[in-house]
């Protein structure tokens, strides 16, 4: 059956197909000829289709055997935020978020210096754990300061909200505008280990993202935490041109 559509929607396509499984780190992708068939779409189309699974990290070439799945990792941002536009929820196909925790602490130096607040204060955190097929992908804490819980109090709930930064971006009337991502290796604390499945004195990468508002205020400090093996993706436009 031919499924007439635009690059973004073949793109979204083979997206879900790789995040659930059906094509495995390894596989070989269609050819070109046969998305231009299957879709109906010019060469044109399958080809920006393809650049797009490309810049995602998704995909890459291998001689001799075309388009293959590249080995699949933690998404960054950006694509969630993607995502979250296309799809109206942060999580990737196949991707499930279990909240383990909604309360109120202390924050951490590193947490109260990201939100401009005295070591100590009181902040709203939020930790959950990501899955893929029943594994653990990451284990992640959000912490908000109070004008972004005051403005979305489902924060404070167990509840999943679909995207919790869209929801304050949304109810503060002001657009999310940037991210600081910091990344760093250290060994698992037992509760990570114990939340990601690991056994014994691993190593994590931690990334510590920090995402601020046009406005200059920060709307989230979020610490996530996967397996030193997971491979972590984003792509950086070096030009002017997205």
């Amino acid at each position: 059956m031919t499924q007439a559509a635009g690059y973004a929607a073949i793109a979204e396509h083979f997206r879900a197909q790789i995040r659930n499984g059906e094509l495995r780190p390894g596989d070989r992708m269609p050819t070109l000829r046969q998305v231009m068939d299957q879709w109906e779409v010019s060469n044109a189309t399958a080809v920006r289709a393809y650049a797009a699974l490309k810049k995602d990290g998704l995909t890459s070439a291998s001689t001799g055997a075309g388009t293959v799945v590249t080995d699949y990792g933690s998404d960054n941002i950006a694509t969630r935020v993607r995502t979250h536009a296309t799809t109206g929820a942060a999580l990737a196909t196949g991707e499930t978020s279990a909240i383990v925790e909604v309360g109120i602490v202390g924050a951490e130096e590193a947490i109260a210096a990201r939100l401009d607040v005295e070591p100590g204060s009181p902040v709203q955190v939020r930790r959950r754990i990501v899955t893929r097929g029943g594994f653990p992908v990451h284990y992640s804490s959000s912490y908000y300061p109070s004008y972004v819980v005051q403005a979305a109090p489902e924060l404070a709930e167990p509840v999943s909200t679909g995207g919790s930064r869209e929801l304050a971006s949304e109810r503060l009337g002001v657009a999310q505008s940037h991210v600081l991502e910091e990344v760093t290796s250290r060994l698992a604390t037992e509760p990570e280990a114990a939340a990601l499945g690991l056994t014994g004195q691993v190593i994590v990468t931690q990334t510590l993202r920090t995402v601020f508002l046009t406005d200059g205020r920060v709307v989230e400090v979020a610490l996530k935490i996967c397996s030193g093996s997971t491979v972590l993706k984003w792509s950086t436009p070096l030009t002017g041109e997205h």
